[in-house]
C-alpha cells in the first residue's frame, strides 16, 4: 500500500464546512470499457472534481455485491467488486485524490450484508437455532405451521421485511431480500466493523457516510412486536410513537454503536469524519450529529422542501440550529442516488406524485427542462451560501435532469420488481455522465453504458461545457472558489425587509445572498453582484424569477 499524505491534518475541522461530490463509481467513469464504472474511472477523472473546487469525494459503495440494491448488498466489507478494480486501484485512487487537495469518504454500511456474503450463507447452511444464525435476525413463522411471517414490518421496497427459508425460518431484511439485516445485539457484529471501520482509515480514508444509521438496534424480545396501525417506513413511522421506541427505527440503543465507533475515529491524527444517513426528526437526528457520536447527519428537509420562500426560511432556520444544538455544521443536499434530480424535480408542480411522473416517462405533467435547470441553479447558489456542509451529486454540476423515460426493460432497480411493478424506482438519476458531446457513451466508456445515455445528454458534456461563459458547470466552478474566499463562521442573518417570496441573508464579513422565488423580477439592495445564477436584468438591479445573487 503506498504511503498516503493526510493533508486533512492541516485543518482536522475541514469537514465543518465542505464541499463534499459524491460519485456513484458505477455510473462515473468506465475506465476498462465494459459499460460499468470502474474505480480506475474514478481515478482518470479526480482532476474534474479538483478543478471543480470540491473539497472531498463521497464514493458509494464499491465493494463485492451482486448489485441487487445498486451496491449497497455487500459481500466483503473490506474489499473491492472486481469488476469495478482492486484494492491496489482503491489505494492509487486515495493518493491521487490526496495529492489534488481532495479528502475521500466512503460509505459503511452496516445494517445489512448481501445474501453472497460468507456469514450468511454459513447461517443458512447451519440451520435453525445455530450460531451462525444468530448473527442475522431469524425467527420463525405464525401461524399453524409456520407460514405466516413473524411480524407485519415492511420493506422499504416494498412487502414484507420477512423471507421464508427452505427449513421455515423467516429472517428480516428492512431493504431487498438479498440485503439480510445484521444483529447488532451480537458483539461478533460489532467487533467485524470495528474492524471494517480500522481497515479503511489505516488506507488513508478520510471519513465515512453511514448508511441506513437509523435502523441497526432493533427491539428483538419475545414476541416481536408488530408496528400497527404506526407505519413502517420513513419519518411518518415514527411520527407515532415515543421517541426512541420504535421496533427498528431510531432506537435509543443505536447512540452506543456511534460512540464506540467515535473512540475509533478519534484514535486517528486527525480524527476520521462521519456522516449520518438517519431518516428522523430534527431533534433527533441531532443526536446522530453529537460530537461523542459520528459528527454530522444528513439533512434531507432541504431537499425535500418546496420552492417556496416561507417554507425554505424555515427549513434553513430549523436545520441551522438542530445542529448547533448537536455541536455540528448543518449539512445541505439538493439530489443525490435515490431521489428524482433536482433540476427536473423542483419544476414539478405542487403535489405531483414523483413516482406517477416517473412511471409516464416524465410527461404527465411535461417539464420545462430550460425552466427546471434555472430553477436548480438558483437553489444551488443558495444551498452554497448557507453556512456549514454541501453535499453534491454528481451530474448536477452538469445541470443534468432525470431521465424519466428510461425503458422498463432496462431497469436496474431492485424497487421496480419487489414492488410488481408499481414504483419505477431510481434509475433515472443513476445514468452514466456524459463526459464528450459524441461517442457510443459520451466518453463514459469505450463499451457503452449499463443503462442507456439521451441523446440531450451531448449538449450537457462536460467538454460541451467547459470555459463556455455561462454554462452550469462554470456557474459551480466560479461559486465554489467563491465560496472558499468568503466562507467565515457559521452563522447568518436574515434580511428582515425583503418582498414576499424573497430570501435574503448575510453571512460573515458581510457578503449576502438574495433569491427570488417568484414569477416577477425585484429590486435588488444596494451592493456589488458577485456571481449569479441568471444574468441580472435591465442595469444589473434587478433579480429575475428564480434566480439568486451574492452580493458584497
Amino acid at each position: 500500500m503506498p504511503d498516503l499524505p493526510d493533508l486533512s491534518s492541516r485543518n482536522p475541522d475541514w469537514w465543518r464546512q465542505a464541499v463534499v461530490y459524491q460519485v456513484y463509481p458505477r455510473s462515473f467513469a468506465d475506465a476498462d470499457g465494459d459499460g460499468l464504472g470502474d474505480i480506475r474511472g474514478v481515478t482518470e477523472r479526480l482532476t474534474h472534481l479538483a478543478a471543480l473546487g470540491a473539497d472531498a469525494l463521497w464514493l458509494s459503495p464499491f465493494y463485492p455485491s451482486e448489485l441487487a440494491d445498486g451496491g449497497y448488498d455487500v459481500a466483503d466489507h473490506r474489499d473491492v467488486d472486481p469488476r469495478l478494480g482492486t484494492l491496489d486501484d482503491f489505494d492509487a485512487m486515495v493518493a491521487e485524490a490526496h495529492r489534488l487537495g481532495l479528502k475521500v469518504i466512503v460509505d459503511i454500511v452496516p445494517n445489512h450484508t448481501s445474501r453472497r456474503h460468507p456469514w450468511f450463507e454459513e447461517a443458512l447452511r447451519s440451520g435453525p437455532g445455530s450460531a451462525a444464525r444468530d448473527r442475522y435476525v431469524f425467527r420463525d413463522g405464525r401461524g399453524a405451521h409456520g407460514e405466516l411471517p413473524p411480524t407485519d414490518w415492511q420493506s422499504v421496497f416494498g412487502g414484507s421485511a420477512w423471507r421464508r427459508v427452505p427449513d421455515g425460518q423467516w429472517y428480516l431484511h428492512l431493504f431487498a431480500p438479498e440485503q439480510p439485516d445484521l444483529n447488532w445485539d451480537h458483539e461478533e457484529v460489532r467487533a467485524d466493523f470495528r474492524t471494517t471501520l480500522r481497515f479503511w482509515s489505516d488506507r488513508g480514508v478520510d471519513g465515512f457516510r453511514v448508511d441506513v444509521a437509523h435502523a441497526l438496534t432493533k427491539d428483538l424480545t419475545e414476541p416481536l412486536r408488530d408496528v400497527g396501525d404506526v407505519g413502517a417506513t420513513g419519518e411518518e413511522a415514527l411520527d407515532h410513537v415515543p421517541p426512541g421506541s420504535h421496533p427498528y427505527y431510531d432506537r435509543d440503543e443505536v447512540h452506543e454503536i456511534y460512540r464506540d465507533w467515535r473512540k475509533i475515529f478519534d484514535a486517528y491524527s486527525p480524527p476520521r469524519t462521519a456522516v449520518a444517513e438517519a431518516w428522523v426528526p430534527g431533534a433527533r437526528r441531532a443526536l446522530y450529529a453529537r460530537p461523542d457520536e459520528l459528527g454530522q447527519a444528513f439533512n434531507f428537509e432541504y431537499l425535500q422542501a418546496r420552492w417556496d420562500a416561507d417554507e425554505l426560511r424555515q427549513v434553513i432556520t430549523d436545520s441551522l440550529a438542530t445542529a448547533r444544538a448537536a455541536g455540528a455544521s448543518a449539512t445541505w443536499v439538493l439530489s443525490n442516488h435515490d431521489v428524482v434530480r433536482h433540476a427536473s424535480r423542483l419544476t414539478l408542480p405542487p403535489g405531483t406524485d414523483e413516482n406517477t411522473w416517473l412511471l409516464s416517462g416524465g410527461h404527465a405533467p411535461a417539464v420545462d427542462a430550460d425552466a427546471g435547470l434555472r430553477r436548480a441553479r438558483a437553489a444551488t447558489l443558495l444551498m452554497l451560501a448557507l453556512p456549514g456542509s454541501s453535499y453534491l451529486y454528481q451530474g448536477e454540476e452538469l445541470g443534468l435532469p432525470e431521465v424519466a423515460d428510461l425503458p422498463c426493460e432496462v431497469l436496474q432497480d431492485p424497487i421496480w420488481e419487489q414492488t410488481g411493478h408499481v414504483r419505477k424506482g431510481r434509475d433515472g438519476c443513476r445514468v452514466p455522465l456524459p463526459w464528450t458531446p459524441t461517442g457510443p457513451s459520451y466518453g463514459f466508456g469505450a463499451g457503452g453504458a449499463w443503462l442507456p445515455q439521451p441523446a440531450s445528454f451531448a449538449s450537457y458534456a462536460v467538454a460541451a461545457q467547459d470555459g463556455v461563459a455561462g454554462s452550469t458547470l462554470e456557474l459551480y466552478r466560479t461559486a465554489l472558489r467563491l465560496r472558499r474566499k468568503l466562507l467565515e463562521g457559521e452563522g447568518l442573518t436574515w434580511a428582515e425587509d425583503t418582498p414576499a417570496g424573497v430570501l435574503a441573508f448575510a453571512r460573515s464579513g458581510g457578503w449576502r445572498c438574495v433569491t427570488n422565488l417568484t414569477d416577477a423580477p425585484v429590486v435588488l439592495p444596494p451592493g456589488e453582484a458577485l456571481l449569479s445564477s441568471a444574468p441580472l436584468d435591465g442595469d444589473g438591479r434587478s433579480l429575475g424569477p428564480d434566480t439568486t445573487v451574492w452580493l458584497a
